[in-house]
């Protein structure tokens, strides 16, 4: 079974990105992105609209990242520090060697690579540093930009399971696609 251990916390770089843990100065970025219907529209969880809400969000990511349960990391243009997003590790089975990837950025960041380029960082850092045997990308079926960033970060589709999860009123489906250490192309 996998030892999980983020401390100390690992920032990440890539070439045009730099990825590092959200702080208290970060909550008007969590409350831009959380909170803009746009990015939320195919994650089942509500709007954060409230300063105190980005706050607890905050708590709870800061949680998961004591507790070794989960990691997020900001995502920042390394060109000026502009906030792009947030993207991280969740739903760790280290019984199974497995876990999810997540991540959401900015509309105005859709379409220029960035999401695919800090996948492909944190799928690095899941199978190098933290030893996954596989990691998961769990999307709404609509989100078609999704699933083209998972399949160029090498992702398989496995399965469409059909309104498995209820959250906001109404049923949704969820396609789940996959990795596999030995087939993650570096």
């Amino acid at each position: 079974m996998l030892t999980i251990n983020f401390h100390p916390f690992p920032n990440l770089e890539t070439e045009r990105l730099f990825l590092r843990r959200l702080t208290e100065a970060d909550i008007n970025d969590i409350l831009a992105l959380r909170g803009n219907p746009e990015t939320m529209k195919y994650i089942p969880r509500p709007l954060i609209e409230t300063e105190e809400q980005a706050l607890a969000h905050l708590k709870m990511i800061d949680e998961n990242i004591e507790n070794n349960t989960a990691i997020n990391w900001g995502v920042y243009l390394k060109e000026d520090s502009k906030f792009v997003g947030f993207m991280g590790i969740y739903r760790i089975q280290p019984e199974n060697y497995r876990a999810e990837i997540g991540y959401m950025i900015l509309p105005e960041f859709n379409g220029k690579g960035y999401t695919t380029e800090a996948i492909k960082a944190i799928v690095t850092y899941g199978f190098d540093e933290m030893q996954l045997h596989s990691m998961e990308g769990v999307i709404d079926p609509d989100n078609s930009a999704s699933e083209r960033v998972l399949q160029k970060n090498g992702f398989v589709k496995e399965a469409h399971i059909l309104e498995n999860e209820f959250a906001l009123g109404k049923f949704w489906d969820t396609v789940i696609y996959s990795l596999l250490k030995r087939n993650f192309k570096r």
